[in-house]
């Protein structure tokens, strides 16, 4: 299957309504799972990510009733022995591990073979020095986990992905101990970090983190009602085709008062020579089809943002260095080396870097491009095909992991002028 972009040959004038963030959702349901009483969720995205993470509570014996895009959590009894697929979802095989290490019962976590290639190893070390019983695949999933854990110190290699760090918090609050989190190297994508904090935070625990370490105490999680806000990931592929095309979009619910570290997108862009007006709950984005400039960035904090930057450099003026990525070789795709491949069909002229790339101005033409079963490399070539004609994208499906609709609310947005 593939998806021939339609490039935009007026601006247009346009309101987008972009999925629930599916960072949030997944640590939501996670705090969810662990609270006493009956919590509900407003606004879930439908991705596949969040559908793995609901079919894993699920299969837990959580009780989990969806009505349209909310869904009520009730956690009626322990989690009980059963095997979860996490799909393709690194967060839902990270944060699931953890949970089910946290039960006396034997659970099993496996996915796709995409997902078994993604590294693993570190929370697997950590949950067995708090007291779980861990059979692995050399690594990696397939897992089957046993508790329950004493809590106490630990340590984490948070070179490799933050996810594992936001598994083990969210588990503290529920264990005898709590947990003393020493971070092993330089953390990357903090923001993600605090997060977790964040929500964990509205559901009444609060984690304490400092340079280098994290505490959380002993405590209860209580049930609540919260609404999810818009994925800022999501949020930076439209407002990309806007900038490059002269056109103006508006996103509702989406502003400066975002939990997300993708948010910085507004900023980058901004830097970038785009204006954009940000309220708390808003996002106006005005361009008047000027050149856009290059910049330097140290993307390290907010990498999901690199494939979105990446497509918009190629655009610019002058030379764009993305910097401190090197980790994101290890994403649903290699997401330095194979973005760069793709780039070189539309005869980009991209220079591929250990911890990233850079961008030089050059002349586009059409290409037909592969996915690589990643969801943000997709929604980054759309970008380019709002203004290079003759953009196919292949397997364009793989946007369903974070926004199913995204190819049909693409052309309803570019059609509104």
């Amino acid at each position: 299957m593939t998806f021939r972009c339609t490039p935009v040959e007026r601006p247009f004038h346009s309101k987008v309504r972009v999925p629930g963030s599916k960072s949030i959702a997944n640590r939501a349901l996670i705090c969810a799972a662990l609270s006493e009483g009956r919590s509900t969720l407003q606004n879930l995205p439908d991705g596949d990510d969040t559908s793995a993470m609901l079919s894993g509570l699920s299969a837990l014996g959580v009780e989990v009733v969806l009505s349209g895009s909310s869904a009520a959590v009730v956690r009626t009894r322990s989690l009980q022995s059963g095997t979860i697929h996490a799909e393709l979802a690194g967060t839902t095989s990270r944060f699931l591990t953890a949970l089910a290490a946290t039960s006396g019962s034997n659970i099993s976590i496996d996915g796709h073979e995409r997902l078994k290639r993604r590294p693993i190893g570190p929370l697997l070390a950590a949950l067995r020095s708090l007291g779980a019983r861990i059979a692995d695949q050399d690594g990696g999933l397939p897992v089957t986990v046993n508790g329950p854990l004493h809590g106490g110190a630990v340590s984490i290699d948070a070179t490799t992905s933050s996810q594992f760090i936001s598994a083990l918090m969210m588990i503290g609050p529920v264990l005898p101990e709590g947990l003393e989190i020493t971070l092993q190297g330089q953390p990357i994508s903090q923001p993600y970090v605090e997060l977790t904090a964040s929500v964990m935070g509205l559901f009444g625990v609060s984690a304490e983190i400092s340079q280098g370490s994290i505490r959380i105490e002993p405590q209860e999680y209580s049930a609540t009602s919260i609404t999810i806000e818009p994925d800022a990931s999501s949020a930076s592929y439209p407002l990309a085709i806007a900038a490059l095309t002269g056109s103006t979009l508006i996103i509702e619910d989406f502003g400066s008062a975002s939990l997300q570290g993708d948010s910085q997108i507004v900023d980058i862009l901004k830097m970038m020579n785009v204006e954009i007006n940000w309220t708390p709950h808003s996002t106006k984005l005005t361009s008047n089809g000027s050149d856009l400039e290059g910049i330097d960035i140290d993307m390290s904090e907010i990498s999901d943002l690199v494939p979105t930057v990446a497509a918009l450099a190629c655009f610019a003026a002058s030379p764009t260095r993305i910097r401190g990525v090197g980790f994101i070789r290890s994403k649903e795709s290699d997401r330095i080396g194979d973005l760069a491949a793709e780039l070189l069909k539309f005869g980009s002229d991209v220079v591929e870097h250990d911890d990233g790339l850079t961008i030089y101005p050059a002349e586009l033409t059409g290409a037909t491009v592969e996915t690589h079963d990643d969801h943000r490399l997709a929604m980054a070539f759309s970008i380019i095909g709002a203004r290079v004609p003759g953009t196919v994208i292949t397997n364009p499906g793989v946007t369903s992991k974070s926004w199913p609709s995204y190819w049909e609310d693409l052309n309803e947005m570019m059609l509104v002028v």
